[in-house]
Protein backbone atom coordinates (compact mmCIF):
# COMPACT_ATOMS: atom_id res chain seq x y z
CA UNK A 1 0.00 0.00 0.00
CA UNK A 2 2.49 2.21 -1.02
CA UNK A 3 1.23 6.03 -2.84
CA UNK A 4 2.89 8.76 -4.41
CA UNK A 5 -0.04 10.72 -2.70
CA UNK A 6 -2.46 10.00 -0.16
CA UNK A 7 -5.10 12.37 0.64
CA UNK A 8 -6.58 12.78 3.86
CA UNK A 9 -10.41 13.91 3.91
CA UNK A 10 -12.60 13.47 0.75
CA UNK A 11 -14.52 17.19 1.36
CA UNK A 12 -14.32 19.43 -2.11
CA UNK A 13 -10.37 20.24 -1.61
CA UNK A 14 -9.16 16.64 -0.77
CA UNK A 15 -11.52 14.71 -3.90
CA UNK A 16 -10.22 17.21 -5.94
CA UNK A 17 -6.68 17.46 -5.14
CA UNK A 18 -6.96 13.46 -5.38
CA UNK A 19 -8.08 13.96 -9.29
CA UNK A 20 -5.89 16.45 -10.16
CA UNK A 21 -3.16 14.62 -8.33
CA UNK A 22 -4.09 11.16 -10.90
CA UNK A 23 -4.42 13.33 -13.85
CA UNK A 24 -0.92 14.32 -13.56
CA UNK A 25 0.45 10.43 -12.90
CA UNK A 26 0.65 10.04 -9.35
CA UNK A 27 -0.27 6.68 -8.01
CA UNK A 28 -3.15 8.58 -5.29
CA UNK A 29 -5.19 7.26 -2.84
CA UNK A 30 -7.82 8.92 -0.56
CA UNK A 31 -9.37 8.41 3.23
CA UNK A 32 -12.20 9.07 4.41
CA UNK A 33 -13.98 8.29 7.50
CA UNK A 34 -17.64 9.52 6.57
CA UNK A 35 -18.64 9.76 2.77
CA UNK A 36 -17.20 10.69 -0.08
CA UNK A 37 -17.17 14.58 -1.13
CA UNK A 38 -16.88 15.23 2.98
CA UNK A 39 -19.28 18.26 4.66
CA UNK A 40 -19.58 20.28 1.69
CA UNK A 41 -21.30 17.81 -0.35
CA UNK A 42 -23.54 16.13 2.29
CA UNK A 43 -23.82 18.41 5.06
CA UNK A 44 -23.11 21.64 3.81
CA UNK A 45 -23.10 23.28 0.27
CA UNK A 46 -25.13 21.39 -1.97
CA UNK A 47 -28.07 19.90 0.51
CA UNK A 48 -28.05 23.44 1.94
CA UNK A 49 -28.96 24.84 -1.91
CA UNK A 50 -31.75 22.11 -2.62
CA UNK A 51 -33.13 23.93 0.84
CA UNK A 52 -33.04 27.00 -0.51
CA UNK A 53 -34.44 26.10 -3.69
CA UNK A 54 -37.81 24.34 -1.74
CA UNK A 55 -38.00 27.94 -0.28
CA UNK A 56 -37.68 29.75 -3.16
CA UNK A 57 -40.05 27.79 -5.15
CA UNK A 58 -42.71 27.94 -2.06
CA UNK A 59 -42.19 32.07 -1.80
CA UNK A 60 -43.09 31.99 -5.63
CA UNK A 61 -46.25 29.86 -5.35
CA UNK A 62 -46.87 32.01 -2.39
CA UNK A 63 -47.01 35.15 -4.45
CA UNK A 64 -48.04 33.62 -7.53
CA UNK A 65 -51.13 36.32 -8.37
CA UNK A 66 -48.26 38.91 -8.38
CA UNK A 67 -47.75 37.10 -11.91
CA UNK A 68 -51.19 36.82 -12.88
CA UNK A 69 -51.64 33.19 -11.27
CA UNK A 70 -54.00 31.89 -9.04
CA UNK A 71 -52.38 29.39 -7.33
CA UNK A 72 -54.80 28.09 -4.31
CA UNK A 73 -54.17 25.79 -0.61
CA UNK A 74 -50.02 26.43 -1.30
CA UNK A 75 -48.77 23.68 1.42
CA UNK A 76 -45.10 22.59 1.69
CA UNK A 77 -44.57 18.93 3.05
CA UNK A 78 -41.28 20.11 5.54
CA UNK A 79 -40.40 16.59 5.90
CA UNK A 80 -40.41 16.01 1.62
CA UNK A 81 -38.30 18.82 1.38
CA UNK A 82 -35.53 17.77 3.85
CA UNK A 83 -35.98 14.26 2.27
CA UNK A 84 -34.99 16.07 -1.67
CA UNK A 85 -32.18 17.85 0.16
CA UNK A 86 -30.80 14.55 1.52
CA UNK A 87 -31.35 12.83 -1.79
CA UNK A 88 -29.66 15.49 -3.85
CA UNK A 89 -26.67 15.00 -1.62
CA UNK A 90 -26.73 11.68 -1.58
CA UNK A 91 -26.48 11.20 -5.65
CA UNK A 92 -23.43 14.38 -5.45
CA UNK A 93 -22.18 11.79 -2.94
CA UNK A 94 -22.38 8.63 -5.87
CA UNK A 95 -20.76 10.75 -8.20
CA UNK A 96 -17.90 11.78 -5.98
CA UNK A 97 -17.36 7.65 -6.31
CA UNK A 98 -17.75 7.64 -9.52
CA UNK A 99 -15.27 10.37 -10.20
CA UNK A 100 -12.86 7.78 -7.69
CA UNK A 101 -13.32 5.15 -9.79
CA UNK A 102 -12.87 6.77 -13.09
CA UNK A 103 -9.75 8.54 -12.42
CA UNK A 104 -8.48 5.11 -10.91
CA UNK A 105 -7.87 6.31 -7.07
CA UNK A 106 -8.00 4.22 -4.07
CA UNK A 107 -10.49 4.78 -1.34
CA UNK A 108 -10.11 4.11 2.34
CA UNK A 109 -12.84 4.13 4.38
CA UNK A 110 -11.77 5.08 7.90
CA UNK A 111 -9.93 7.44 10.58
CA UNK A 112 -6.66 8.69 9.48
CA UNK A 113 -3.89 9.05 11.94
CA UNK A 114 -0.73 10.47 10.19
CA UNK A 115 3.19 8.67 11.16
CA UNK A 116 6.76 9.89 10.97
CA UNK A 117 8.43 8.48 8.12
CA UNK A 118 5.74 9.78 5.43
CA UNK A 119 2.91 6.64 7.15
CA UNK A 120 -0.76 6.96 7.67
CA UNK A 121 -2.50 4.42 9.90
CA UNK A 122 -6.48 4.07 9.01
CA UNK A 123 -8.50 2.68 11.69
CA UNK A 124 -11.91 1.15 9.96
CA UNK A 125 -15.12 0.52 10.87
CA UNK A 126 -13.92 -3.12 12.23
CA UNK A 127 -11.57 -1.89 14.41
CA UNK A 128 -8.68 -3.32 12.21
CA UNK A 129 -5.31 -0.67 11.14
CA UNK A 130 -3.86 -0.32 7.89
CA UNK A 131 -0.62 1.20 7.27
CA UNK A 132 -0.27 3.22 3.99
CA UNK A 133 2.98 4.95 3.05
CA UNK A 134 3.39 7.71 0.34
CA UNK A 135 6.14 9.62 -1.03
CA UNK A 136 3.54 13.54 0.00
CA UNK A 137 1.00 13.30 2.17
CA UNK A 138 -1.74 16.06 1.86
CA UNK A 139 -4.09 17.32 4.99
CA UNK A 140 -7.59 18.41 3.58
CA UNK A 141 -9.85 17.58 7.03
CA UNK A 142 -12.34 20.58 6.85
CA UNK A 143 -13.64 22.07 9.64
CA UNK A 144 -16.49 21.75 12.15
CA UNK A 145 -19.00 24.19 14.08
CA UNK A 146 -17.57 25.63 16.24
CA UNK A 147 -19.30 25.43 19.83
CA UNK A 148 -19.36 28.46 22.15
CA UNK A 149 -19.37 27.65 25.76
CA UNK A 150 -22.69 29.37 26.81
CA UNK A 151 -24.23 27.85 23.59
CA UNK A 152 -23.78 24.39 24.30
CA UNK A 153 -24.86 22.24 21.44
CA UNK A 154 -27.26 19.09 22.55
CA UNK A 155 -28.14 18.25 19.02
CA UNK A 156 -31.47 18.31 19.61
CA UNK A 157 -32.66 22.10 20.76
CA UNK A 158 -29.47 23.91 20.67
CA UNK A 159 -28.23 22.90 16.92
CA UNK A 160 -25.37 23.21 14.41
CA UNK A 161 -25.81 23.38 10.88
CA UNK A 162 -25.80 19.79 10.30
CA UNK A 163 -28.95 19.25 12.93
CA UNK A 164 -30.71 22.09 11.17
CA UNK A 165 -31.06 20.22 7.72
CA UNK A 166 -32.50 17.06 9.31
CA UNK A 167 -34.97 18.41 11.95
CA UNK A 168 -37.95 16.19 12.17
CA UNK A 169 -40.34 19.00 12.39
CA UNK A 170 -40.31 21.95 11.32
CA UNK A 171 -40.01 24.45 14.50
CA UNK A 172 -42.59 27.48 15.02
CA UNK A 173 -39.79 29.37 16.05
CA UNK A 174 -35.51 29.62 15.97
CA UNK A 175 -33.19 31.72 17.06
CA UNK A 176 -29.77 31.73 14.85
CA UNK A 177 -26.95 32.95 16.79
CA UNK A 178 -24.66 34.60 14.18
CA UNK A 179 -25.09 36.27 10.82
CA UNK A 180 -22.90 34.70 8.47
CA UNK A 181 -23.15 32.96 5.21
CA UNK A 182 -24.90 29.80 7.31
CA UNK A 183 -27.13 32.02 9.64
CA UNK A 184 -28.62 33.89 6.86
CA UNK A 185 -29.00 31.10 5.05
CA UNK A 186 -31.48 29.11 7.18
CA UNK A 187 -32.84 32.16 8.68
CA UNK A 188 -34.29 32.92 4.68
CA UNK A 189 -35.06 28.77 4.45
CA UNK A 190 -37.24 28.56 8.07
CA UNK A 191 -38.28 32.32 7.48
CA UNK A 192 -40.03 31.43 3.84
CA UNK A 193 -41.36 28.17 5.30
CA UNK A 194 -43.33 29.71 8.21
CA UNK A 195 -41.16 29.67 11.22
CA UNK A 196 -40.79 32.86 13.22
CA UNK A 197 -37.26 33.39 12.95
CA UNK A 198 -34.90 35.95 14.70
CA UNK A 199 -31.43 36.40 13.98
CA UNK A 200 -28.50 37.80 16.53
CA UNK A 201 -25.51 39.45 15.55
CA UNK A 202 -22.95 40.67 18.17
CA UNK A 203 -21.62 42.98 15.52
CA UNK A 204 -23.43 46.28 14.11
CA UNK A 205 -24.31 44.63 10.97
CA UNK A 206 -25.25 40.81 9.42
CA UNK A 207 -23.30 39.58 6.64
CA UNK A 208 -20.67 41.40 8.71
CA UNK A 209 -17.43 40.62 6.17
CA UNK A 210 -19.71 42.11 3.59
CA UNK A 211 -19.82 45.95 2.16
CA UNK A 212 -21.78 48.04 4.79
CA UNK A 213 -24.56 48.92 1.91
CA UNK A 214 -24.97 45.22 1.70
CA UNK A 215 -25.75 44.26 5.03
CA UNK A 216 -27.77 46.95 4.82
CA UNK A 217 -30.06 45.84 2.17
CA UNK A 218 -29.99 42.20 3.54
CA UNK A 219 -31.08 43.46 6.77
CA UNK A 220 -33.96 45.35 5.01
CA UNK A 221 -35.01 42.09 2.62
CA UNK A 222 -35.08 40.12 5.62
CA UNK A 223 -37.16 42.47 7.64
CA UNK A 224 -39.73 42.56 4.91
CA UNK A 225 -40.32 38.68 5.08
CA UNK A 226 -40.90 38.86 8.86
CA UNK A 227 -37.45 38.09 10.14
CA UNK A 228 -36.22 39.99 13.25
CA UNK A 229 -32.62 41.05 13.42
CA UNK A 230 -30.56 41.94 16.87
CA UNK A 231 -27.58 43.65 15.83
CA UNK A 232 -24.74 44.93 18.33
CA UNK A 233 -26.38 41.83 20.70
CA UNK A 234 -25.06 38.48 22.14
CA UNK A 235 -26.64 35.73 23.39
CA UNK A 236 -26.18 35.63 27.50
CA UNK A 237 -27.41 32.51 28.16
CA UNK A 238 -29.96 30.09 27.26
CA UNK A 239 -32.79 27.93 29.32
CA UNK A 240 -33.34 24.64 27.81
CA UNK A 241 -35.25 22.60 30.44
CA UNK A 242 -38.46 23.24 29.20
CA UNK A 243 -40.45 22.76 26.05
CA UNK A 244 -39.12 25.87 24.50
CA UNK A 245 -35.93 27.65 24.58
CA UNK A 246 -35.61 30.89 26.70
CA UNK A 247 -32.48 32.76 25.13
CA UNK A 248 -30.54 35.55 27.20
CA UNK A 249 -29.92 38.22 24.94
CA UNK A 250 -27.46 41.47 25.55
CA UNK A 251 -28.91 44.20 23.45
CA UNK A 252 -27.82 48.00 23.45
CA UNK A 253 -31.16 48.76 25.44
CA UNK A 254 -30.28 46.31 27.83
CA UNK A 255 -31.36 42.48 28.34
CA UNK A 256 -34.43 40.85 26.80
CA UNK A 257 -35.23 37.04 26.77
CA UNK A 258 -36.68 35.64 23.22
CA UNK A 259 -38.79 32.37 23.17
CA UNK A 260 -37.49 29.67 20.86
CA UNK A 261 -38.58 25.93 19.73
CA UNK A 262 -34.73 25.92 18.43
CA UNK A 263 -31.52 27.59 18.55
CA UNK A 264 -28.98 27.42 15.51
CA UNK A 265 -25.70 28.22 16.49
CA UNK A 266 -24.10 29.77 13.36
CA UNK A 267 -21.09 31.42 14.78
CA UNK A 268 -18.46 30.10 12.61
CA UNK A 269 -16.36 26.72 12.11
CA UNK A 270 -13.22 25.60 13.85
CA UNK A 271 -10.34 23.84 11.59
CA UNK A 272 -10.32 19.65 12.27
CA UNK A 273 -6.08 19.52 13.09
CA UNK A 274 -6.80 17.36 16.42
CA UNK A 275 -6.38 13.78 17.34
CA UNK A 276 -4.89 12.58 13.62
CA UNK A 277 -0.68 13.12 15.04
CA UNK A 278 0.18 16.92 14.10
CA UNK A 279 1.68 17.07 17.19
CA UNK A 280 3.67 14.27 17.27
CA UNK A 281 4.97 14.87 14.34
CA UNK A 282 5.48 18.46 15.05
CA UNK A 283 3.61 20.56 12.54
CA UNK A 284 2.89 23.81 13.24
CA UNK A 285 0.10 25.23 13.87
CA UNK A 286 -0.94 29.31 14.46
CA UNK A 287 -4.47 30.94 15.78
CA UNK A 288 -5.99 27.19 15.09
CA UNK A 289 -4.66 26.65 11.49
CA UNK A 290 -1.81 24.47 10.36
CA UNK A 291 0.82 26.50 8.83
CA UNK A 292 2.35 26.21 5.38
CA UNK A 293 4.07 27.72 2.71
CA UNK A 294 2.47 29.51 -0.29
CA UNK A 295 2.43 26.00 -2.02
CA UNK A 296 0.64 24.45 0.87
CA UNK A 297 3.98 22.56 2.16
CA UNK A 298 3.82 22.34 6.35
CA UNK A 299 7.42 22.73 8.31
CA UNK A 300 7.75 18.81 8.28
CA UNK A 301 9.38 17.37 4.65
CA UNK A 302 6.56 15.57 2.47
CA UNK A 303 3.24 16.76 5.03
CA UNK A 304 1.17 19.47 2.43
CA UNK A 305 -1.96 21.05 4.19
CA UNK A 306 -4.94 22.58 2.06
CA UNK A 307 -8.73 23.80 2.65
CA UNK A 308 -10.34 25.08 5.99
CA UNK A 309 -7.43 23.46 7.92
CA UNK A 310 -5.43 26.27 6.46
CA UNK A 311 -5.22 30.26 7.05
CA UNK A 312 -7.49 32.02 4.14
CA UNK A 313 -11.31 31.97 3.41
CA UNK A 314 -13.22 28.83 4.67
CA UNK A 315 -14.61 28.16 1.02
CA UNK A 316 -15.12 25.18 -1.30
CA UNK A 317 -14.09 26.40 -4.34
CA UNK A 318 -10.87 28.00 -2.38
CA UNK A 319 -10.03 24.54 -1.15
CA UNK A 320 -10.13 22.89 -4.56
CA UNK A 321 -8.01 25.95 -6.00
CA UNK A 322 -5.32 25.40 -3.36
CA UNK A 323 -5.16 21.46 -3.98
CA UNK A 324 -4.75 22.00 -7.31
CA UNK A 325 -2.24 24.40 -7.18
CA UNK A 326 -0.50 22.06 -3.85
CA UNK A 327 -0.44 18.98 -6.19
CA UNK A 328 0.45 21.12 -9.59
CA UNK A 329 3.75 22.62 -7.32
CA UNK A 330 4.46 19.02 -6.45
CA UNK A 331 4.69 17.96 -10.26
CA UNK A 332 7.13 20.62 -10.43
CA UNK A 333 4.70 22.66 -12.53
CA UNK A 334 5.20 26.53 -12.72
CA UNK A 335 2.33 27.44 -10.93
CA UNK A 336 1.43 30.90 -9.25
CA UNK A 337 0.32 31.05 -5.97
CA UNK A 338 -3.40 32.19 -5.19
CA UNK A 339 -4.52 35.33 -5.13
CA UNK A 340 -6.85 35.67 -2.04
CA UNK A 341 -7.96 39.11 -2.29
CA UNK A 342 -9.68 37.73 -5.45
CA UNK A 343 -11.59 35.18 -4.30
CA UNK A 344 -15.45 35.12 -5.22
CA UNK A 345 -17.91 34.84 -2.02
CA UNK A 346 -21.31 33.98 -2.45
CA UNK A 347 -24.34 33.76 0.43
CA UNK A 348 -27.48 31.99 -1.13
CA UNK A 349 -30.21 33.22 0.77
CA UNK A 350 -32.86 35.60 -0.86
CA UNK A 351 -31.56 38.10 -2.28
CA UNK A 352 -28.11 36.95 -2.94
CA UNK A 353 -24.97 38.08 -2.14
CA UNK A 354 -21.89 38.06 -3.78
CA UNK A 355 -18.41 39.79 -3.16
CA UNK A 356 -15.17 40.13 -4.41
CA UNK A 357 -11.99 42.17 -3.50
CA UNK A 358 -12.02 45.36 -1.34
CA UNK A 359 -15.07 46.71 0.48
CA UNK A 360 -15.21 50.45 -0.09
CA UNK A 361 -14.02 50.75 3.29
CA UNK A 362 -11.21 48.39 3.18
CA UNK A 363 -10.46 50.15 0.14
CA UNK A 364 -9.80 53.60 1.99
CA UNK A 365 -8.34 51.69 5.02
CA UNK A 366 -5.47 50.58 2.03
CA UNK A 367 -4.77 53.99 0.97
CA UNK A 368 -6.55 53.54 -2.53
CA UNK A 369 -7.92 56.59 -3.81
CA UNK A 370 -11.50 54.95 -5.20
CA UNK A 371 -14.22 56.01 -7.67
CA UNK A 372 -17.42 53.82 -6.77
CA UNK A 373 -20.37 52.91 -9.06
CA UNK A 374 -23.96 51.61 -7.77
CA UNK A 375 -27.01 50.79 -10.10
CA UNK A 376 -29.88 49.59 -8.38
CA UNK A 377 -32.10 46.45 -9.82
CA UNK A 378 -34.55 48.58 -9.24
CA UNK A 379 -34.15 50.35 -12.26
CA UNK A 380 -33.64 47.21 -14.43
CA UNK A 381 -35.93 46.17 -16.56
CA UNK A 382 -35.15 42.43 -16.71
CA UNK A 383 -35.11 42.31 -12.58
CA UNK A 384 -38.18 44.52 -12.94
CA UNK A 385 -40.13 42.26 -15.48
CA UNK A 386 -38.94 39.23 -13.08
CA UNK A 387 -40.01 40.41 -10.06
CA UNK A 388 -36.63 40.55 -8.21
CA UNK A 389 -36.39 43.82 -7.73
CA UNK A 390 -34.58 44.23 -4.41
CA UNK A 391 -30.46 44.94 -4.47
CA UNK A 392 -28.13 46.45 -6.57
CA UNK A 393 -24.66 46.41 -7.95
CA UNK A 394 -21.54 48.43 -6.41
CA UNK A 395 -18.26 48.58 -8.13
CA UNK A 396 -14.95 49.91 -6.78
CA UNK A 397 -12.06 51.16 -8.91
CA UNK A 398 -8.83 52.25 -8.44
CA UNK A 399 -9.31 56.11 -8.98
CA UNK A 400 -5.53 56.31 -10.27
CA UNK A 401 -5.29 53.30 -13.14
CA UNK A 402 -8.89 52.35 -13.36
CA UNK A 403 -8.91 49.22 -12.41
CA UNK A 404 -11.94 47.01 -10.04
CA UNK A 405 -10.15 46.27 -7.34
CA UNK A 406 -14.11 45.18 -5.54
CA UNK A 407 -17.28 44.12 -6.21
CA UNK A 408 -20.45 44.14 -4.06
CA UNK A 409 -24.09 42.63 -5.27
CA UNK A 410 -27.08 41.80 -3.74
CA UNK A 411 -29.81 40.21 -5.71
CA UNK A 412 -31.58 37.46 -7.40
CA UNK A 413 -28.88 35.52 -9.43
CA UNK A 414 -26.10 37.64 -8.37
CA UNK A 415 -24.04 34.41 -7.37
CA UNK A 416 -23.90 33.68 -10.98
CA UNK A 417 -22.87 36.32 -11.84
CA UNK A 418 -19.70 37.72 -9.51
CA UNK A 419 -17.63 35.29 -11.80
CA UNK A 420 -17.23 38.16 -14.58
CA UNK A 421 -15.66 40.65 -12.11
CA UNK A 422 -13.23 38.07 -10.83
CA UNK A 423 -12.19 37.42 -14.61
CA UNK A 424 -11.63 41.23 -15.69
CA UNK A 425 -9.89 42.04 -11.86
CA UNK A 426 -7.20 38.55 -13.07
CA UNK A 427 -7.05 40.31 -16.36
CA UNK A 428 -6.50 43.64 -14.95
CA UNK A 429 -9.42 45.32 -16.63
CA UNK A 430 -10.50 49.04 -16.55
CA UNK A 431 -13.73 50.77 -15.56
CA UNK A 432 -13.89 52.38 -19.06
CA UNK A 433 -13.12 48.39 -20.61
CA UNK A 434 -15.88 47.10 -18.60
CA UNK A 435 -18.18 50.21 -19.43
CA UNK A 436 -17.54 49.63 -23.75
CA UNK A 437 -17.75 45.58 -23.10
CA UNK A 438 -21.24 45.23 -24.43
CA UNK A 439 -23.84 43.32 -22.11
CA UNK A 440 -27.17 42.26 -23.71
CA UNK A 441 -30.27 43.19 -22.74
CA UNK A 442 -32.63 42.69 -20.98
CA UNK A 443 -30.35 40.86 -17.96
CA UNK A 444 -29.50 41.44 -14.71
CA UNK A 445 -25.80 41.72 -15.65
CA UNK A 446 -26.72 44.99 -17.22
CA UNK A 447 -26.13 46.32 -14.21
CA UNK A 448 -22.02 45.55 -13.65
CA UNK A 449 -21.91 47.78 -17.13
CA UNK A 450 -24.39 50.63 -15.47
CA UNK A 451 -22.29 50.34 -11.94
CA UNK A 452 -19.02 50.94 -14.57
CA UNK A 453 -20.68 53.77 -16.14
CA UNK A 454 -21.87 55.44 -12.74
CA UNK A 455 -18.77 55.61 -11.25
CA UNK A 456 -17.44 57.33 -14.06
CA UNK A 457 -20.61 59.61 -14.86
CA UNK A 458 -21.74 58.17 -17.93
CA UNK A 459 -25.03 55.96 -16.48
CA UNK A 460 -27.57 55.84 -18.85
CA UNK A 461 -30.82 53.96 -16.94
CA UNK A 462 -30.08 56.02 -13.73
Amino acid sequence: MNYDIIVIGSGPGGYVTAIRASQLGFKTAIIEKESLGGICLNWGCIPTKALLKSAQVFEYLNHSKDYGISADNIKADFNLVIKRSRDVADGMSKGVQFLMKKNKIDVIMGTAKIKTGKKVDVLSADGKVSTLTGNHIIIATGSRSRQLPNIIQDGKKIIGYREAMTLPKQPKSLLVVGSGAIGVEFAYFYATMGTKVTVVEFLPNIVPVEDEDVSKQLEKSFKKIGIDILTDSSVESIDSKGDICKVTIKTKTGNITVDADIVLSAVGIEANITGFGLEELGIKTDKGKIVTDKFYATNVSGYYAIGDCVAGQSLAHVASAEGITCVEKIKGMKVEPIDYINIPGCTYCQPEVASVGYTEKKAKEAGYQIKVGKFPFSASGKAKAAGNSDGFIKLIFDAKYGEVIGAHMIGANVTEMIAEIVAIRKLETTGHELIKTIHPHPTMSEAIMEAAAAAYGEVIHL
